[in-house]
């Protein structure tokens, strides 16, 4: 098995780029013109992929939940269930997404809550699954989903590396593509609680897949950190305005924000460089003229026998280097050398 997963014309490894998704959920207010403009920037900001949330409202919720009262400043309906399927997007509006998407050559696919969205992603066509922390447990849907054949990204927020391997150990006999992305599962999530040391634990523990960030913080520091754990998938929630009615909306980054993330996330690889410290060629005129050398504080006569007093150390670094100085004082002078004069080894006669 290897360390992979590919999505359309993405490849994501450990020793490739991050594979960064910008996170639409609900964010898009229910509107196709919000939803494909929030694409659009997401793809100028740099993102890979979008994603979206799908959801069969009616199973997925119990009927006292779907008619429970509604009534906040981000509700969309009087009741709950009225709320959720006035911000859902029906089959042609996803093949209309889907067909947008593909014109920004950026990858789109979605969250599936329930068996029903599912067998929907896939009717449509997505080219992976996004899989909800709530649903780490939800065995026989994960099982489900696995043998669409697709590419698995599963959220691990709210659980324990014993649910991570149940679900580990259900999903990879029948589809090995998986990426585990450690996730707190709180919005927004405080840098306090989002332990990014779990990303090297699940490297650890499951060396045969890839894993990253699904970041409900609202900066983006912390995906950057992840990244040099080992995070190779990112997942960010994405808007154009953090003031738009939503609960999403004031933890989600806007284009700004974003375009950072993804500047600093590509960044990241080449930065990190060969871990082989030494001189690089930028390095050599900047460090020539702060580095100092040996130089001669006097004017002295050929045959004089050099003492540490006579000797100062100035830049540039042109000459010997000051660590050298052990190795001529007391040596003799082959020629008439001047005060400011850097120090070399052929200055002096050869030693006896």
């Amino acid at each position: 098995m290897s360390q992979k997963i590919t999505i359309n014309k993405n490849v994501v490894q450990y020793n490739g780029h991050c594979y960064i998704i910008a996170e639409i959920g609900n964010n898009h207010q229910g509107e196709m013109s919000k939803a494909k403009e929030m694409f659009k920037v997401a793809k100028e900001c740099g993102a890979d992929a979008v994603k979206l949330q799908k959801r069969d409202n009616k199973t997925l919720y119990t009927k006292a939940l779907y008619n429970k009262v509604y009534d906040n400043r981000n509700s969309f309906g009087n009741t709950y269930g009225e709320h959720r399927e006035f911000l859902e997007f029906g089959k042609s509006e996803y093949l209309e997404l889907m067909e947008y998407a593909k014109s920004l050559d950026l990858d789109m696919f979605a969250t599936a809550f329930d068996f029903t969205s599912a067998d929907f992603l896939e009717e449509i066509g997505v080219p992976a699954y996004k899989i909800a922390s709530g649903d780490l447990t939800s065995i026989p849907l994960l099982q489900h989903i696995a043998k669409k054949g697709k590419p698995i990204i599963l959220s691990t927020g709210g659980g324990t590396m014993e649910d991570i391997q149940r679900a580990y150990d259900a999903i990879m006999p029948i589809n090995s593509e998986l990426c585990l992305l450690q996730c707190t599962a709180a919005y927004p999530a405080e840098p306090k609680d989002l332990n990014l040391r779990v990303i090297s634990e699940l490297k650890s523990n499951f060396p045969d897949i890839l894993v990253g960030l699904s970041d409900h913080e609202n900066g983006i520091a912390m995906a950057v950190a992840a990244y040099v754990l080992g995070a190779r998938v990112i997942e960010k929630h994405f808007t154009l305005n953090h003031t738009w009615k939503g609960t999403d909306h004031a933890f989600s980054l806007e284009p700004t924000g974003f375009r950072k993330l993804v500047r600093d996330l590509r960044r990241l690889p080449i930065a990190l460089g060969s871990g082989v410290k030494d001189v690089i060629e930028i390095e050599k005129d900047p460090i020539r003229k702060m580095r100092k050398a040996i130089y001669s504080g006097a004017d002295l006569q050929a045959g004089y026998v050099l003492q540490s007093s006579d000797l100062v150390f100035k830049c540039p670094g042109d000459g010997l280097l000051p660590y050298e100085i052990g190795n001529i004082v007391g040596r003799t002078l082959r020629r008439n050398i001047k005060e400011d004069e850097p120090i070399a080894f052929d200055m002096f006669t050869e030693k006896k």
